[in-house]
């Protein structure tokens, strides 16, 4: 008897294709799966953290550009909501990327062509350059935000689902990670004086090392098929919509307020740009480092527990954010956001390990075992993340318009803290009433079919 083989599989693929990949069988994964799986998520990260870096790199150009440029604040808003917002569509069609092309091979694509805007924007920001342009420029900048979508589904794949929450989250974190990055070179660049050209000139060389490792050392698996069918069915079903609902109040805070706390600082505390700077980058840091912590506490003690007092942690915060916007009091409300930065990336590493053990979960219930039972895991849970991906960043573009709107009418970010406070709670309730509430029920209706597999969620 041999162990599965890991070798580039099919000579008619060519390439570093795998042809046998069954995390689910510890033997094949103590010899050869968690090896060449944790290979792939190293340079996974760096394409991913990358890609963060591109697709928020426009929220630190504007600090560069001052009246010279002739762009007024609502102009730098429209900007980099725009931005965002094209970085929540893309990740829809980067899910699907991976098993069309392969992962590896998507990778190396999808890490090239973040050129296209960091040498678009080397070309054409100057004073003089029209708003259209810098939009048109600035559109482009959203397709890094596609690369998670992408990242995720392929890491998805390479590992077992008592592995998941922590390996996604360290992939997601690991790039989520690039937005206090390129933050802080921002602020390097700006202390000696340095313009926009010099910090995109740094990341062009980074984007081609990215991609040549990219190249060298991952792989594609053979049985991640394009499969149309599980897109229409993971859009069928209610826990793709729920969990996006979820994501929604957890990345889409952290992306969301990734872009508006400097703005915030500004606006309401009347901080310079260099003083918003030298603050702003410490929330997205650490909720990107803590984002790993939620996917491995989710697989010690089910991500719809840690969910559900996550969004408590968000709650209390959120509260302590409002009292201290009324007082004025810039200490308290810094400390207190960058707590809630904190607890939006513990809850995205929670309620990402959530998506494939609650598909798992409904394979088990159908009565499957085995590579049967995670297979339609791995199809469901890969297909619908895409879309929560999707979704969740779109609560980013939400976000900032809550607080343009707050602004607009109350001078401050109260009235937004106040709508993001019931949210939270509504958060909370769903995920008690749809993953939680009904495990003391099901458990009693299992002793009376004990034959009958029962869904149960709160492991998920």
């Amino acid at each position: 008897m041999t162990a599965p083989s890991t070798a580039p599989a099919p000579p008619s693929r060519g390439g570093r294709w795998i042809q046998q990949w069954d995390p689910e069988d510890e033997t094949f994964w103590k010899e050869t799966g968690e090896k060449v799986a944790k290979r792939n998520l190293l340079f996974s990260v760096l394409s991913e953290h990358i890609g963060f870096s591109i697709w928020t790199m426009w929220s630190v150009l504007v600090l560069f550009m001052g009246p010279e440029y002739g762009l007024t604040p609502a102009d730098k808003f429209l900007l980099t909501s725009m931005v965002t917002l094209v970085g929540a569509v893309v990740r829809v069609p980067y899910t699907f990327a991976v098993a069309i092309f392969g992962g590896r091979n998507w990778t190396i694509i999808s890490a090239g062509l973040l050129l296209v805007p960091t040498v678009a924007a080397f070309a054409v920001i100057k004073p003089g350059t029209s708003f259209n342009t810098f939009l048109l420029v600035g559109l482009l900048a959203g397709i890094g935000g596609g690369n998670f979508a992408s990242s995720m589904t392929n890491i998805n794949a390479f590992f077992p689902l008592r592995k998941k929450g922590w390996a996604l989250g360290l992939n997601a974190g690991g790039g989520n990670i690039g937005v206090p990055v390129i933050q802080l070179v921002a602020l390097a660049i700006i202390g000696a004086s340095g313009g926009p050209r010099v910090l995109l000139g740094i990341y062009i060389p980074f984007i081609v090392v990215a991609a040549v490792l990219a190249a060298l050392f991952m792989n594609n698996i053979e049985n991640v098929k394009n499969d149309t069918g599980a897109a229409k069915d993971a859009v069928k079903d209610g826990h793709t919509w729920i969990m996006s609902f979820l994501y929604i109040g957890t990345f889409g805070s952290f992306i969301g307020y990734s872009f508006a706390f400097g703005q915030v600082l500004t606006n309401q505390f009347g901080r310079t740009p260099l003083e918003a700077a030298y603050v702003t980058f410490i929330g997205p840091l650490l909720g990107s480092l803590i984002r790993p912590v939620g996917g491995a506490l989710a697989d010690k003690y089910g991500g719809a527990k840690i969910t559900l007092y996550n969004y408590v942690g968000m709650g209390v915060a959120t509260a302590v954010l409002i009292v201290a916007s009324m007082q004025k009091s810039l200490g308290l409300f810094t400390v207190a956001f960058v707590v809630l930065f904190v607890l939006s990336g513990l809850g995205n590493g929670s309620t990402f390990k959530m998506i494939p053990g609650i598909f798992q979960t409904k394979a088990l219930a159908k009565g499957l075992e085995g590579e049967a039972a995670a297979a339609y895991g791995r199809r469901l849970s890969g297909a619908s993340m895409g879309l929560i991906g999707a979704v969740g960043a779109l609560g980013g573009v939400g976000i900032n318009l809550a607080f343009r709107q707050s602004f607009l009418s109350y001078g401050s970010g109260t009235g937004a803290f106040v709508a993001f406070l019931a949210f939270y709670a509504a958060c909370f309730l769903v995920t008690w009433a749809v993953y939680l509430r009904r495990t003391a029920a099901q458990g009693q209706a299992a002793t009376a079919s004990e034959a009958k597999p029962q869904l149960s969620y709160a492991e998920v």
